[in-house]
């Protein structure tokens, strides 16, 4: 494909898009429980306006667009006065969650080497529901990610096995509130004291909920301490895009103190050109992701707030009570907020997700890992809970449909075939030869994902992660 030769009339371009557009899962109709965050269309166009205000403002030099230094001075600060944070928290607006998680990983690194220099290989103690944004930083920053189990039932961090990880490399520990997986808060506030204990930075995680949880303790729900009100926790980060419903990408990182924060910058003379600094990974950005968040802030306000968490809770606590009350589905740990996930002992969980999407709905398959089955997740919005009632109603038929629908002949016959290869040893011919047997063909996207799944859930977790590599890398192509 090439630039066209003659520019597209504006009716053109937008007429292309919506054609490009046709195959997505159609999110404003409320039926995606998982990746959206909806907070209706006034809130939206608001959002919307004023991201696209400030599309072509440059976040890079403070300097040269001071009202971009104010709004995310004033995002931060609203921010970590919502985590209960003093006045020496400090923070930096990010991307995202995993630019976060990456300039939390940073700061923790850099500071070891600044005040431990006898650590050559730094490690991190990460509970298995962390999430993978942590391995993703360490992969880039060479911190060792040292995995622990959880509680098998509860599926929060044990931090008895935090405990019994830590070694003279450790340079930090880490928590959820919450997990993505299973929608629980970790706990906070006893990892916060094996972190003074053993002077470790801890950084809690809560991108996922670290907003929406302070909203569901003032309805009276029973939320564990998680944030700066906890001892021992140094730093927070706290995804807007989500809960907070700000446009992507939006997040926050906290600092208790800027003497931490100052680890997580970089700068740079070393070149002929203009002096970079950067507070965070990226230099050149967007300022519409900052007043997005801004205006989001400001225009659903508090009163808002509280309505979205009471729609949602009130809607989890309906879903819960039908998984509970259904044969063939469990519900995996109890969910502090409007995140959960449930398994199957007698129904394959990705049929039942395929089935859900014959009739419209996106419901997110995971994968098998530790003591956790394979499962579907849901999160819920506001803009999903008017259809909590037909969504339940279609799962139960769906889980019945796929009752009658082969599963577990494929996993066994993966497994004895590729098993024992080594990630290194899978070439092309391999790699062809598992997308055939999970019904793939070509680099099209496939309309069902049951098999695929079944296929990556017998596999080794390293032959698995090279296959989707692989995967993708056919699947973005010119």
């Amino acid at each position: 494909m090439q630039i066209p030769k003659r520019g597209l009339s504006r009716d053109e371009v937008f007429e292309r898009l919506e054609e490009y557009r046709q195959d997505d899962t159609p999110w404003r109709e409320g039926r995606t429980w998982a990746y959206v965050y909806d907070p209706g269309e006034e809130a939206e166009s608001v959002i919307k306006e004023a991201f696209a205000s400030y599309l072509g403002e440059n976040g890079l030099d403070p300097t040269a667009f001071p009202s971009a230094l104010r709004m995310e001075n004033e995002v931060v600060a609203m921010s970590a006065a919502h985590l209960n944070g003093d006045e020496n928290v400090v923070g930096s607006f990010t991307s995202g969650g995993t630019e976060s998680l990456i300039c939390a990983v940073k700061a923790a690194r850099d500071h070891a080497r600044e005040n431990r220099p006898g650590v050559e290989t730094p490690e991190m103690v990460l509970p298995e529901t962390a999430h993978a944004s942590f391995h993703k930083a360490g992969h880039y920053l060479g911190v060792k990610p040292v995995v622990v189990p959880v509680d098998a039932t509860s599926y929060r961090a044990d931090v008895d096995a935090v405990r019994d990880a830590i070694t003279p490399n450790t340079i930090l520990l880490v928590g959820s509130a919450i997990s993505y997986a299973h929608g629980v808060v970790d706990p906070i506030r006893e990892l916060g004291q094996l972190a003074l204990e053993r002077d470790l930075l801890l950084h809690v995680d809560g991108c996922m909920g670290g907003f929406l949880l302070q909203y569901f303790a003032r309805l009276g729900s029973p939320v564990p301490d998680y944030d700066f009100r906890v001892p021992g926790v140094t730093s927070i980060s706290m995804d807007l895009h989500k809960y907070a419903f700000a446009a992507k990408g939006a997040s926050v990182i906290l600092y208790r103190d800027k003497n931490l924060r100052r680890y997580q910058m970089y700068a740079c003379s070393n070149w002929m050109g203009y002096t970079v600094i950067n507070p965070t990974v990226q230099s050149t950005k967007s300022a519409g992701p900052i007043a997005g968040a801004w205006a989001a802030l400001q225009f659903i306000g508090e009163s808002g707030y509280l309505d979205f968490t009471r729609k949602v809770r009130d809607a989890t606590q309906e879903i819960v009570a039908a998984i509970d009350a259904n044969p063939d589905l469990r519900l995996l740990g109890r969910p502090d907020m409007n995140l959960l996930s449930f398994a199957s002992d007698s129904v394959s969980v990705f049929h039942i997700a395929d089935e859900m999407k014959e009739k419209r709905w996106y419901v997110q398959p995971q994968l098998a890992y530790g003591t956790s089955p394979e499962n579907i997740h849901l999160s819920i919005n506001p803009e999903s809970v008017r259809w909590t009632d037909a969504m339940l109603a279609d799962l139960a038929e769906c889980t019945e449909r796929a009752k009658s629908m082969p599963s577990g002949e494929l996993a066994p016959k993966i497994q004895e075939a590729f098993g024992h290869l080594a990630p290194k040893d899978l070439s092309n011919d391999v790699f062809e030869n598992l997308l055939g047997m999970a019904g793939v063909e070509g680099t099209s996207l496939p309309g069902r994902m049951a098999e695929i799944n079944e296929v990556l859930n017998a596999l080794p977790v390293p032959l698995r992660e090279r296959l989707l590599v692989e995967y993708l890398n056919v699947l973005y192509r010119s």
